[in-house]
């Protein structure tokens, strides 16, 4: 018989506790979504997302939202990469990500790496929701195929808004099926790793960061705002964090 697929939603809700620190009032996941909460870093608290099941698989609607209130700071990371591989039916898998932070507050989203295994099908979301003076640190990296392998099919959109203003709504198709020349030179140029680093401060707003390349195929462009994207491909997974972290660094006072 085959399904409809998954539906599984995660929750995170971050919140001063009063003493210095950060409390979490929600923690709550659903079928293979499993937030965790870890050892906290001072007065940041820490959630681990791990995977109860494979996933997502063709078909499967997963969700995760973390609301992050004033004075709190919350680091999310995820025990391990997200595979999405091809399901019993034909129908795309979703996978939607909606963060809010407010003034005063910190966010760290840091997950692993998504793997669009060959046959796979899969739309990510993210959608980025901050006040004046929040603070955010949002790292995307995504794999096409794994290693000896075809890729999957990723559609993956990345919006932010600062103050309730737009600052960046992109969207990229690659993948078998994808409109052409995606992967040719004005595309990604043969490479299978595509990574995204977004740096929100409000010091930007007065000293806003300059354009320019930055180590091997990773380029930083300001937004409008107080923030700064960071874009990158790379042959695999490694070589993208490496570029990553080091893009991070450069920001990082």
């Amino acid at each position: 018989m085959i399904t409809a697929g998954v539906r599984a939603t995660a929750r995170i809700g971050a919140r001063a506790d009063g003493r210095g620190g950060t409390a979490l009032p929600v923690l709550e996941g659903e079928g293979p979504l499993a937030p965790r909460r870890t050892r906290a870093s001072g007065t940041e608290a820490r959630v681990i997302l791990v995977g109860a099941m494979s996933g997502p698989l063709g078909g499967d609607r997963f969700a995760v939202e973390a609301e992050v209130a004033e004075g709190a700071r919350l680091h999310v990371g995820s025990a391990a990469a997200t595979i999405a591989l091809p399901g019993q039916t034909k129908d795309e898998a979703r996978y939607d990500v909606r963060l809010t932070v407010a003034d005063g507050a910190e966010l760290h989203w840091l997950p692993e790496q998504l793997i669009c295994a060959g046959g796979s099908d899969l739309r990510v979301a993210t959608r980025v929701e901050l006040a004046p003076g929040a603070r955010l640190v949002l790292r995307e990296e995504q794999v096409l195929g794994r290693v000896g392998e075809e890729p999957g099919r990723l559609t993956s959109r990345l919006a932010m808004r600062i103050a309730g203003r737009t600052v960046l709504d992109q969207e990229l198709a690659c993948g078998p099926g994808a409109p052409g020349g995606w992967d040719g030179p004005a595309g990604l140029a043969g490479h299978r790793a595509i990574g995204q680093l977004i740096v929100a401060r409000p010091e930007f707003a007065d000293e806003p960061v300059t354009a320019r390349p930055l180590t091997g195929t990773a380029v930083l462009v300001p937004l409008p705002g107080p923030a700064a994207l960071v874009t990158a491909v790379a042959p695999d997974a490694r070589v993208l964090r490496r570029l990553l972290d080091e893009a991070l660094a450069a920001l990082t006072p």
